[in-house]
């Protein structure tokens, strides 16, 4: 059984254009984002999913002078992107990982793959963002098989969805067995996804201070019990939303 995270990556952004490119302390922020991802244990191997458009050749060349895997695909279907990258790179699991999220955690990646393989064959998909979101934003982890993301990718017809990989499978109980994951203290009311300037200019704080990107995520909190301030950076920043109407 291969166990692959696929992170979308591309450099089109209207709040924040090339933001996967940006410096993070030395280092972009897919870098930041790649390198902690393939720390998670549970993982056979981490894959970029970016786009064919030429203004995503940069990443390309990143991921080749880096070694990482590599995948071009669509730009604005991101649930065909996802199905092509895991046929090429024969993934069994799927583990969704957006570049956005440069605090990205491999303790809770290895968790929610965990408790998501313990449950097999009943459940189809985990996520620690339901039944409500308790770890804070730009943490969010998602696995599936392989047989579920093709059969969302066969049958969802929403371009919104697809846009966001996993609505149709979140949004058919009928269909799909989810299963959630919750922290025991609830953290959601924390930003650390990257989508605006504001978010950014956090997360560039928190790398700043460790200056490299092996620390936990608990230590963050730690350190954002000593800077509470920090946290009134981006508290304003709403996420867009996405489009759940059929």
């Amino acid at each position: 059984m291969r166990i692959v995270a696929i992170i979308q990556a591309r450099t089109g952004s209207s709040r924040l254009p090339r933001k996967v490119l940006l410096d993070l302390a030395g280092e972009v922020m897919l870098t930041r984002v790649v390198n902690r991802a393939r720390r998670a244990q549970a993982l056979d191997e981490v894959v970029v999913a970016t786009t064919v458009q030429p203004a995503d050749k940069s990443i390309v060349h990143l991921c080749a002078e880096r070694g990482w895997l590599f995948f071009r695909g669509s730009k604005e279907d991101v649930l065909d992107r996802y199905h092509h990258a895991a046929v090429t790179h024969q993934a069994d699991i799927v583990v969704r990982i957006t570049s956005d999220c440069p605090l990205i955690e491999p303790e809770i990646v290895d968790r929610v793959v965990h408790e998501f393989l313990d449950r097999q064959p009943e459940v189809d998909y985990a996520c620690n963002m339901l039944p409500r979101r308790t770890f804070p934003q730009g943490l969010d982890t998602e696995v599936m098989r392989f047989d579920v993301l093709e059969r969302a990718w066969r049958e969802d017809r929403n371009p919104a969805w697809r846009e966001h990989v996993t609505p149709y499978i979140q949004c058919h109980p009928d269909l799909f067995h989810t299963h959630g994951i919750m922290n025991e203290v609830d953290y959601s009311h924390m930003r650390w996804t990257v989508d605006a300037p504001e978010d950014l200019a956090f997360v560039r704080r928190v790398y700043e201070h460790f200056c490299h990107d092996r620390f936990s995520w608990r230590e963050v909190l730690a350190v954002l019990d000593e800077h509470p301030e920090w946290l009134e950076i981006n508290r304003h920043v709403r996420q867009k939303d996405i489009k759940y109407g059929i």
